[in-house]
């Protein structure tokens, strides 16, 4: 038996290469974000051996290569698709967020967790609960509890909505605002609009960051509602890669003598997506997902399918 463990243990540990192998396969454009995605998870189950912490290095490369597809969207595009979606976007997150509170209460979740939850579902996922745990205070089982149920949803969700999508006869942009407004994390909005198609993905994406930047409000509601606590002490942490995203539209935009070069770098955007799609899945943890508990999922799946229903039925009405 100690020998079958200790054969088990050296198989993983010699495994740990396809770390660096996988990312390199990512560059490659018949590798899809779900299949990314889903090799990561499978790699988390199997505990394969990594060489060293990719934690720290998924959320960073996922935001330069947002900034990087920067160079391959349309500024006329963008503007049009933000101004269309930003009273849908601002109704949304709001009530989201009141949803949550009120489910949390009902279902009898703490409070921490049910902001955080909240706040992910409203807005975008992991960089949601990211901005607001600080500011709470949160603890790290509830953050972690938090992330969990995110990253199922978010994993699930990059999964069934493209071929939703096409068993609806949903078109690219209507898909585009569908999945920017009903998935959670930025990643796996990409992720959905790139395999759905180049029209839903610019959509997603310019909709999807516009929806992030309402971090700043509703950080600032949940510091003003707690102000009480004495426990409150954090700060609010605005998402800077969003304003570089920006900048790479008006480079791209106002300077079109470069457009070979910013097709070069919308490419390496749209793979450094899917590498990052990998680490995220690679980082998953079983152990937290049977600690998160049923009610947070269910306060999860509940939020989750009032937003997608919702907006669904918005588009397609």
């Amino acid at each position: 038996m100690y020998f079958c463990t200790l054969k088990i243990h050296y198989m993983k540990k010699k495994l740990s290469f396809l770390y660096l192998l996988v990312p390199l396969l990512c560059m490659m454009p018949f590798v899809t974000a779900p299949m990314a995605l889903f090799c990561g998870i499978l790699f988390a189950f199997l505990k394969i051996e990594k060489p060293f912490d990719f934690k720290k290095y998924s959320s960073p490369l996922l935001q330069y290569s947002v900034v990087l597809m920067g160079f391959g969207m349309s500024l006329k595009q963008v503007i049009e698709v933000s101004s269309k979606g930003i009273v849908l976007t601002a109704c949304s997150v709001f009530l989201v967020f009141l949803f949550g509170m009120l489910l949390g209460k009902l279902l009898k979740v703490d409070k921490n967790t049910t902001i955080l939850i909240s706040s992910g579902t409203a807005i975008c996922g992991g960089s949601a609960i990211a901005a607001v745990s600080p500011i709470i205070n949160a603890k790290d089982n509830q953050i972690s509890f938090a992330l969990t149920v995110v990253f199922v949803l978010n994993a699930i969700a990059l999964f069934i909505f493209p071929p939703i999508g096409h068993a609806l006869n949903m078109s690219e942009i209507n898909f585009g605002y569908w999945s920017a407004i009903a998935i959670h994390d930025t990643s796996s909005v990409v992720g959905a609009g790139a395999a759905y198609g180049n029209d839903a993905l610019e959509v997603a994406v310019a909709v999807k960051l516009a929806r992030t930047l309402w971090i700043i409000p509703l950080s600032f509601l949940i510091l003003f509602l707690n102000r009480k606590n004495d426990a409150v002490k954090g700060k609010v942490k605005i998402p800077w890669f969003i304003l570089y995203f920006i900048i790479a539209i008006l480079i791209a935009g106002f300077i079109p003598q470069g457009a070979p070069i910013y097709k070069e770098l919308s490419f390496l955007g749209r793979r450094g997506m899917v590498v990052a799609l990998f680490l995220i899945g690679s980082g998953f943890s079983f152990d937290d997902l049977k600690k998160a508990g049923a009610k947070s999922f269910l306060l999860g799946i509940l939020l989750w399918i009032i937003i997608a229903v919702g907006t669904f039925m918005f588009f397609m009405g």
